[in-house]
């Protein structure tokens, strides 16, 4: 009798939203087993987390500036002059049952969150999951990545200690350094001078409601709506085509082991939580413009902007009574937009340079795209040397190197260690393509050998294993651009004399050069020791 009324209900809701269909259609979606797809989950789980601890602490959380005199159970501070937000943070950690464990637990799933998010842009960027149709998908994640480490940023802001004081003041000088606007923007984010009494209560509230709201509408289009929508991408394999899709059902299959998984990131979490103390602010204390904790280190995610700002030499600008600080200017505004307007455009950039305007639902591996993976070799490279640099002083002390010696090292490692990382990366690339052109040819070794009558040693092969042969010929070799034709007397057309028809050409070459054709041949069985060319002697 329960389940008729159960039905009813179902039937009410189909009749008008039309659900069954929806339904039905997504109970069937195909999902790959790759483990890699999981990366983009171990975001999405990272963020329901930080979203039910977030709601725990802000029902604890003073955002207010007002001093008061800690009066707690940490015995170190009694009688120390702070703001509400500090106090209200060690009540929190000290004082209200679990707090100190839920605040572990909402940072650690923040640095999981933006670990995962990177982890998941590296597999898209090296796969070229990015190509059509899923440009667009893949703008939301940078844009994601990005307001995610700016909310991370506001959030170990509000506590108010010296640590996260030290970073406002840093971010004050930022936006001081912004020509004509930046005193403006500074009176409005502070209202008035550094720190005010404002800005606590102003980052409380873009951290908790605005940026919230944000990921909150783009992360359902970015996992949910697009990814639906689309064909699921996978890697190449005996079968597979842009059409046919090769894996498990999202009902029961993909839900019960994606529910496992949840249950793993969950786990993960919380024995990070358990076992390794972050963000103790009680031993930094509240914060004071005067002091300065010695060996500070952000967060890691902002560990490259802290390098890329100890790097920068003293370079300053004077023009018309102004002084244009370019030591603050470059490392902390030119270079974030530079790299995150780099991720945004270049889906198009390669689209163009290829023309390739296909819709690709089969993956690339690293080895398909060498320069793909030169470039992006040579960004993590970039931003690794960056995220050491923030460390410098620790480094120098740990060592017992120069301080000196190691800003030198970086500032000369982030110029040339991209253009290692992208010649290397390429050059391994290409030497991985050619040895499975040679597979294809001449088939792999047995590991046997035999011996000739005539005293000749001779190890013979055999094909491929068709799976192995399916996967290197899925393999896309990018096409080359048709050179323009001159005209009788030599002159190329007037579209192909423009700068970016010039730029176009250049940027085919270097995708298309050196790039090893897949042969059409069939199995070739070549000893190992080959007969003597020549006549005999």
């Amino acid at each position: 009798m329960a389940a008729r009324p159960l039905n009813e209900a179902a039937r009410g809701l189909d009749e008008r939203f039309g659900l069954a269909g929806f339904l039905k259609k997504a109970a069937r979606k195909v999902f790959p087993d790759h483990w890699s797809f999981l990366l983009g989950e171990a975001a999405m789980y990272s963020f329901v987390i930080i979203v039910l601890t977030g709601i725990f602490l802000t029902l604890f959380f003073k955002p207010s500036m007002n001093e008061v005199v800690y009066h707690g159970s940490y015995v170190p501070l009694r009688g120390v002059r702070m703001s509400e937000a500090y106090e209200s943070t060690l009540q929190i950690s000290f004082d209200v049952r679990g707090g100190l464990l839920v605040r572990q637990l909402h940072h650690w799933a923040t640095i999981v969150f933006l670990s995962a998010i990177i982890a998941h842009m590296l597999r898209n960027f090296f796969t070229g999951a990015f190509r059509k149709p899923r440009e667009l998908n893949w703008v939301i994640g940078v844009i994601l990545f990005l307001l995610v480490m700016i909310n991370g940023l506001f959030g170990y802001s509000l506590p108010d200690d010296l640590l996260s004081g030290t970073g406002l003041r840093i971010l004050e000088g930022v936006l001081l350094a912004i020509p004509i606007v930046g005193s403006y923007l500074t009176l409005f984010l502070f209202d008035g001078t550094f720190p005010g009494d404002a800005i606590i209560p102003r980052l409380f509230t873009v951290h908790i409601l605005l940026i919230p709201l944000i990921l909150l509408a783009l992360i359902p289009l970015h996992a949910v709506v697009l990814t639906w929508r689309q064909t699921h991408t996978q890697f190449p394999a005996r079968g597979r085509t842009n059409r046919v899709v090769e894996g498990k059902p999202f009902w029961p299959s993909f839900i019960i082991k994606t529910l496992a998984y949840q249950l793993w990131v969950f786990f993960v979490i919380a024995l990070l939580s358990v076992a390794f103390q972050v963000n103790p602010i009680w031993l930094f204390g509240p914060y004071n413009p005067g002091a300065i904790s010695a060996g500070s280190q952000p967060d890691w995610y902002m560990g490259w902007l802290e390098g890329s700002l100890r790097l920068m030499p003293r370079w300053e600008i004077d023009a018309f009574g102004h002084t244009v600080p370019m030591n603050v200017l470059i490392p902390a505004l030119f270079i974030p937009g530079l790299l995150f307007t780099a991720l945004a455009v270049y889906p198009f950039l390669e689209r163009w340079a290829l023309g390739d305007y296909e819709i690709h639902h089969l993956l690339d591996r690293p080895r398909d795209m060498p320069v793909r993976t030169g470039i992006g070799m040579a960004g993590v490279t970039f931003y690794g040397l960056l995220w050491m640099a923030g460390a410098n002083d620790i480094i120098a002390k740990t060592f017992y190197v120069p301080l000196y010696g190691t800003t030198w090292f970086f500032r000369v490692g982030v110029f040339v260690g991209p253009v290692l990382a992208f010649v290397i990366s390429r050059r391994i690339a290409l030497g991985l393509q050619r040895r499975e052109v040679a597979m294809l040819q001449h088939g792999v070794e047995s590991g046997k050998i035999f011996r000739r009558p005539s005293g000749e040693y001779e190890e013979p092969d055999h094909p491929l294993d068709p799976e192995a042969e399916a996967v290197i010929r899925g393999r896309r070799v990018p096409r080359r651009l048709p050179e323009p034709r001159p005209d009788q007397a030599g002159v190329e057309p007037k579209e192909a004399r423009r700068p970016s028809a010039r730029l176009r050409r250049r940027l085919n070459r270097l995708y298309t050069e050196d790039v090893v054709p897949l042969p059409n041949g069939e199995h070739e069985e070549r000893p190992a020791i080959e007969e003597p060319k020549g006549p005999a002697h």
